[in-house]
């Protein structure tokens, strides 16, 4: 991908955490990542992401991986 495209897609983090009420802090210490890293995939400037987190998130905040990832195309 050459550098000045973006990626497309879009992480719901923050819907899904509003709807679950749940904060960040308390999703990170459930998934077992850091605030940062969660930080980081909330704001769209996360690169990749494990599967095994992405299932851990997906598990903790009860949803399937379509619903915490979206493409904007």
């Amino acid at each position: 991908m050459p550098p000045e495209q973006e990626h497309r897609i879009s992480v719901r983090l923050d819907k899904l955490l509003a709807d679950r009420g749940m904060t960040l802090t308390e999703l990170a210490d459930r998934v077992g990542v850091t605030i940062v890293n969660l930080s980081i995939l909330k704001n769209g400037k996360a690169k990749a992401i494990r599967f095994s987190t992405l299932s851990a998130i997906r598990r903790e905040l009860e949803c399937q991986p379509g619903d915490l990832l979206g493409y904007d195309g």
